[in-house]
C-alpha cells in the first residue's frame, strides 16, 4: 500500500474520530458558508478531514483506496497530491459559490476529494476503467447528471455535498486535461459525453 495514500488515511481517520468525541472541534473545522465568508479559510481544507461517522468515513475511505493506484502508478505520488488536495479545496469554494446565499450551510467529509481522484482516473482511462459495473465514461456521465440534478433541484433528507461532489470531480478532470491532452483527445468522443451534464450546469449558472 503506497505510503502516500496510507498518511492520508491515517490523519483523515485520526481527525474525524477526534470529531466524532468533541462537538467543539467538529464545529470549529466543519465548512460552513458564514464562517468562511468572514475570513476562517482553513475551513476550505479541514473540513475534508472530518465525517459524519464510521459509516461516512468508511465509504470515502475505500472509494478512494479502490482508485488511488490508478494515478500513482500513472501520475505519481505529487499528482495524487495535487489532484487530492485540490479537489478537496475546490470542492469546498464551489459549494460556497453555489450557497452563498446560505449563511448557516455546513458540509464535512473527503468526497470532494475522493470525486477528484475517481474522475482523473476516468478521464485516463474512460472505456477502459469500470465503475459499479459500469464503463468509466457512463458511470461518470450518471453521476455529472445525477448530482446537477440534485445540486439544482434539492431534497428533503437529502444530506450529500453535491456541489462539494462536481467541484472536486471538475478539478480532477481539468488536471489530466492539462497533464495528459493527448488521452483526452483519443477519448474526446466518451469524456465529452460523459461532460454533457457540465455544459448544462454552466448554462444554469451564467443565467442565475
Amino acid at each position: 500500500m503506497n505510503i502516500t495514500f496510507i498518511i492520508i488515511l491515517l490523519a483523515t481517520i485520526a481527525m474525524s474520530y477526534y470529531g466524532f468525541n468533541n462537538p467543539t472541534f467538529f464545529n470549529r473545522y466543519k465548512f460552513n458558508v458564514g464562517a468562511v465568508q468572514k475570513g476562517d479559510y482553513v475551513r476550505l481544507v479541514s473540513s475534508g478531514f472530518l465525517h459524519a461517522n464510521w459509516e461516512h468515513l468508511i465509504f470515502n475511505m475505500i472509494s478512494l483506496y479502490f482508485f488511488q493506484d490508478v494515478i500513482i502508478g500513472s501520475m505519481g505520488n505529487l499528482m495524487f497530491l495535487l489532484i487530492y488536495f485540490g479537489s478537496m479545496l475546490l470542492g469546498s469554494v464551489f459549494s460556497l459559490y453555489i450557497y452563498k446565499k446560505q449563511p448557516y450551510y455546513s458540509a464535512i467529509g473527503a468526497s470532494g476529494a475522493v470525486s477528484g481522484i475517481i474522475f482523473a482516473a476516468i478521464a485516463l482511462y474512460p472505456t477502459a476503467l469500470s465503475v459499479n459495473f459500469l464503463p468509466g465514461w457512463l458511470f461518470g456521465a450518471l453521476y455529472f447528471g445525477y448530482s446537477v440534478f440534485m445540486m439544482f433541484n434539492p431534497q428533503q433528507g437529502d444530506n450529500l455535498g453535491h456541489a462539494a461532489h462536481l467541484g472536486g470531480a471538475l478539478f480532477g478532470l481539468a488536471v489530466v486535461i492539462v497533464y495528459a491532452p493527448e488521452v483526452v483527445i483519443r477519448h474526446a468522443f466518451y469524456l465529452g459525453i460523459m461532460a454533457l451534464p457540465l455544459g448544462y450546469m454552466g448554462v444554469r449558472l451564467l443565467k442565475k
